[in-house]
C-alpha cells in the first residue's frame, strides 16, 4: 500500500462529497488488443454507483461489450504548497483524488434511464431539472453504470 494511503486516507464520507461535487472523471476501459482507452466523462454518483451518458455506439460501449472491466478517478486540485525556501524539488499539492475498479454495462430500462437522465440534468443544468426529457432522447441516448467492486480515496493538505 502507498505511503499516502496509510496516512491520507479520504473516509468513505469524504469519497462520495467528491464524487458528487467534482464535474468529470476519467474512465477507462480495455481496447480488444488489451491496450487502455481513457476518456473524461461528465457523470453522476448515485444508489453507490457511477452513471454516465453518452453516444449509443463508439469505442467506449465496444469496449465494455468485450470486457466489461473498468477504471474511473475523479480529481480535484486546490493549490500548490510551494516550498517556502523555494525550491521547486518540494513543492506539492493540495487535492483530493478517488480512484474505483468496476463493471460497466449500459442500462436498458427506459424509466430507469430517464430517471438517471434526470440526475444527470439536475447536476450540470439544475436550471433545467424541472423540463420534461423527450422521450426520443432517452431512447437514443446510452447511460453506462458502473458498479463498484472498489473505491479508494487520498488527500494531501
Amino acid at each position: 500500500m502507498q505511503h499516502r494511503m496509510k496516512t491520507h486516507r479520504l473516509t468513505e464520507q469524504q469519497m462520495n462529497q467528491l464524487l458528487e461535487r467534482v464535474q468529470t472523471g476519467i474512465f477507462a476501459t480495455l481496447n480488444s488488443d488489451g491496450t487502455p482507452y481513457i476518456t473524461p466523462m461528465h457523470f453522476v454518483y448515485y444508489n453507490n454507483a457511477i452513471f454516465a451518458h453518452g453516444l449509443p455506439k463508439g469505442k467506449k460501449l465496444d469496449n465494455i461489450a468485450h470486457d466489461s472491466r473498468i477504471g474511473f478517478s475523479v480529481y480535484e486540485m486546490d493549490k500548490l504548497l510551494l516550498d517556502p525556501d523555494g525550491n521547486p524539488c518540494d513543492t506539492n499539492t493540495k487535492y483530493e483524488s478517488v480512484i474505483i475498479s468496476g463493471t460497466a454495462k449500459l442500462v436498458d430500462d427506459i424509466d430507469e434511464k430517464g430517471n438517471i437522465l434526470k440526475k444527470i440534468v439536475e447536476k450540470y443544468t439544475p436550471h433545467l431539472a424541472s423540463k420534461e426529457l423527450p422521450i426520443n432522447m432517452v431512447k437514443g441516448t446510452a447511460v453506462i453504470q458502473i458498479d463498484i467492486t472498489e473505491m479508494t480515496g487520498k488527500y494531501y493538505s
